[in-house]
């Protein structure tokens, strides 16, 4: 097999795989539409010329706007074999973003799935006195069908692999503009080299045992988008869910071995089973929550006892087997990433033979730069596991991660000012991630170091670290963590609203909408007995002083979280400014 230098080596080195070999799926109206490699190869080659009969060219950028879907991986294996950079948007980008985007990147030509991004397209275009053809993956009757390039193409007689010899492993793969928190996107220049390389390092993280896979983060991010490359190359069966809507659903009717997650997706499918288990009564409920607290107190496997074992093969055939049931039965590894991953979900997880592999990095470096590994005795639960082989990562006096390898970007695309502020003289890349690394070699990440505060008392507080804390507790959806400059650390939280209203419906507490809700006396002290429950871990200084109940969750679309749901502070500071003026209003 040849060695993949370039992102499209990894489709090309298939192709004298067995043409029965299942690459990628996606729901269709009678069942699940199946591509097998040859099948995808040929659609691959065919758009590629297409694309070449209408005058792009190496170095020119094209647009995806999509949710997850077997063309994402078509079109973006039919430009990177030529040498032009896809530029991924996401769906719930705002106007100006999105303006932003297609101005800097330069975009020649936009693909969108459907009528609704099609014109979200056109309009930023519009607005900015701009024209790129549009084409998109379903029928839209004002646009192109992405399926004419690929006729187009059938009828070129173009030699690909001329082409193909003129892409080198240093060129541009992708730009991906980073949405941050605050100011406009930067994009972050990826070359074939620096997602090759990560996707070779991060190959340790799956075995034979991984065979089947359903993909729903979004491939607009780098952390699915690699992983899906890795599942290329190792020839595994990608099914792409419809929507988050359809998870159940999808994860049933396709039982993966295993699929990537962020962290809130997990907390979700506790507090879920969690629910299911208090539904029980008697002998049932008894064993739910004897496994249930048994799980949570699971150790690296090295380090549980004999006895602790017994029970636990008692617990996973009685009760966690039922939790690999629900998520179709063949479960066997989830990656986590995005954002920080409670330990206790990590330890339950394990416990359930079901192995979650908390990891870390950033767009900048394509994306992993640790994991944990599913190997039993090399898993250290809190940490976000050992850095990888192939990079150098050392901590700053003031904590800082640094990190250089060959999976790290150049810089930013057209933005040499934000390149010097986030790279050293020594090529070393600056996390903006506190972090250490602990005895035995593994990395762990305390907060973001733009995200620590000083309060008025001098003393420094990680917002992450409480904030994590807090999200422990099933009737909390989101918190954050605010004091800066104050005499002590509150909290802005957002109940889980359905969560509360069970809880009120058994304490017998009348529940008339959310604006209510969040003033009621009797919610806001069990409110109250939750934060202490939290403080109880943390010192003095850094304890929630006072909270404040709000009636609606934090959006995407409203402005407040990032697209992997990372929370905007600086806009929320902005947005609840009076609320936060209030809390420390009397203690001026």
């Amino acid at each position: 097999m040849r060695t993949a230098s370039r992102l499209f080596d990894l489709l090309k080195n298939k192709e004298t795989s067995s043409t029965k070999t299942i690459l990628v799926a996606n729901r269709a109206e009678n069942g699940w539409k199946e591509y097998r490699i040859r099948e995808i190869i040929d659609i691959v080659d065919h758009l590629s010329k297409g694309l070449l009969a209408t005058g792009l060219q190496k170095g020119d950028c094209i647009a995806i706007m999509s949710g997850n879907r077997p063309e994402w991986n078509f079109v973006d294996f039919a430009c990177n074999q030529l040498g032009i950079a896809t530029v991924p948007l996401y769906p719930t980008l705002s106007a100006q973003d999105l303006t932003h985007i297609l101005n800097d990147s330069e975009v020649k030509l936009a693909f969108v799935s459907n009528q609704e991004l099609s014109d979200k397209i056109e309009t930023a275009l519009q607005e900015n006195n701009q024209h790129i053809e549009l084409y998109t993956f379903d029928q839209v009757d004002s646009h192109k069908n992405y399926m004419e390039l690929y006729t187009l193409g059938k009828e070129q007689t173009f030699d690909l692999q001329t082409y193909n010899d003129v892409v080198h492993e240093d060129d541009l793969l992708t730009l991906i503009y980073t949405s941050g928190t605050t100011g406009k996107p930067k994009g972050v220049y990826l070359t074939h080299k620096n997602v090759i390389s990560n996707v070779e390092a991060c190959s340790h993280l799956l075995t034979q045992e991984h065979r089947r896979v359903l993909s729903f983060l979004p491939l607009c991010h780098i952390f699915e988008r690699m992983a899906v490359y890795l599942y290329f190359s190792k020839g595994m069966q990608v099914y792409y869910a419809e929507n988050l809507n359809n998870i159940v659903a999808d994860i049933n009717a396709v039982k993966p071995d295993m699929f990537t997650s962020v962290p809130r997706v997990l907390e979700k499918v506790y507090d879920s089973i969690v629910e299911k288990g208090r539904a029980l009564h008697g002998l049932k409920k008894g064993l739910f929550f004897w496994a249930l607290n048994l799980g949570l107190r699971f150790q690296e496997p090295p380090l549980n006892s004999f006895w602790y074992n017994i029970q636990l093969s008692i617990a996973r055939k009685l009760i966690f087997s039922k939790w690999k049931d629900a998520l179709g039965g063949h479960i066997k590894l989830i990656i986590s990433g995005g954002a920080a991953l409670q330990e206790r979900l990590a330890r339950v997880f394990w416990a359930a033979d079901i192995k979650v592999l908390e990891g870390y990095g950033l767009t900048e470096t394509s994306p992993v730069i640790a994991a944990n590994s599913w190997q039993e005795t090399d898993i250290k639960f809190g940490t976000v596991g050992r850095v990888l082989d192939n990079l150098e990562v050392k901590i700053a006096p003031d904590g800082e991660i640094l990190v250089k390898g060959p999976s790290v970007s150049p810089g930013y695309y057209k933005n040499e000012e934000a390149t010097k502020e986030t790279y050293d003289s020594d090529g070393y890349l600056h996390t903006g991630d506190i972090g250490e690394i602990t005895t035995d070699g593994f990395l762990r990440i305390t907060d973001r170091k733009k995200e620590m505060f000083k309060t008025a008392g001098g003393k420094y507080v990680a917002p992450q670290v409480l904030e994590n804390k807090l999200m422990e507790s099933v009737v909390i959806a989101q918190v954050m963590v605010i004091g800066e400059n104050q005499r002590f650390p509150s909290a802005l939280i957002v109940p889980a609203f359905e969560e509360l209203k069970k809880w009120c419906n058994h304490k017998g507490i009348p529940y008339e909408s959310n604006e209510k809700a969040v003033k009621d006396e009797q919610i806001i002290a069990k409110y109250q007995r939750e934060v202490d429950k939290a403080n109880a871990s943390f010192g003095q200084w850094e304890k929630i002083k006072k909270f404040v109940l709000l009636p609606i969750e934090w959006t995407i679309d409203n402005g407040e979280l990032t697209p992997k749901l990372s929370l905007k502070r600086k806009i929320i500071l902005q947005k609840y400014a009076d609320i936060i003026q209030g809390i420390y209003a009397e203690h001026q």
